[in-house]
């Protein structure tokens, strides 16, 4: 399933087998600001917290639940959030992610018909800011990759200079079959109850 999204592209989640696609994960990887010092001398490391979260709705679009760093699951454990990541990495990209989202698409309740990731940075640092930051959708498990099927380039994307918090994407049932809508737009929101409500209103 070797597809590289760009934004706004939708797939099935159909594998080159024909089987279906069971379990996705969403990681977020990002670093720590590097401060100069006084008149250039010397630096220090600014921690930075990102947090990616899960929204759950139905086929009427209405939210049935949040999984983030507060509620590390949902009802029935078909979403699962690693746990809050609060600094980035310190030392550098050691090249895994920070923060991961597991979704199994066969334990989720009937009733969801949407499934919407976003993220948010905690302390308000600017995405523009924040080294190495990236989001990767994979097939696989929280230690294992088997298939990125999209990427987002948050640091060195210019679209999310300026910007706190973005929608990832959203997987979304038709017929019966879930498929995957490939958003990565920054929003105006500053917290997530207000990203998630931007999700609402516009992205469902």
């Amino acid at each position: 399933m070797a597809i590289n999204l760009q934004k706004g592209q939708r797939i099935s989640l159909e594998k080159s087998n024909g089987s279906k696609l069971q379990n996705v994960c969403v990681g977020i990887n990002w670093g720590a600001i590097e401060k100069k010092g006084l008149f250039g001398f010397g630096s220090s490391k600014e921690a930075v917290d990102l947090d990616g979260s899960c929204a759950l709705y139905n086929e009427n679009k209405q939210l049935l639940e949040v999984v983030y760093f507060g509620n590390l699951k949902s009802k029935n454990g078909s979403v699962k959030h690693s746990g809050d990541d609060l600094t980035g990495d310190m030392g550098g990209d050691d090249g895994l992610d920070n923060e991961i989202i597991t979704l199994d698409f066969s334990q989720l309740d009937a009733n969801v018909n949407y499934v919407a990731f976003v993220l948010n940075s905690f302390r308000g640092h600017d995405f523009g800011t924040i080294p190495f930051a990236s989001i990767r959708i994979y097939e696989g498990t929280t230690k294992r990759v088997n298939e990125v099927f999209a990427k987002f380039d948050i640091a060195n994307g210019a679209n999310f200079a300026g910007h706190v918090s973005m929608v990832m994407g959203v997987f979304y049932k038709k017929n019966g079959e879930w498929k995957f809508n490939a958003i990565g737009e920054p929003t105006k929101d500053k917290k997530l109850e207000e990203t998630v409500k931007t999700v609402t209103q516009n992205y469902l």
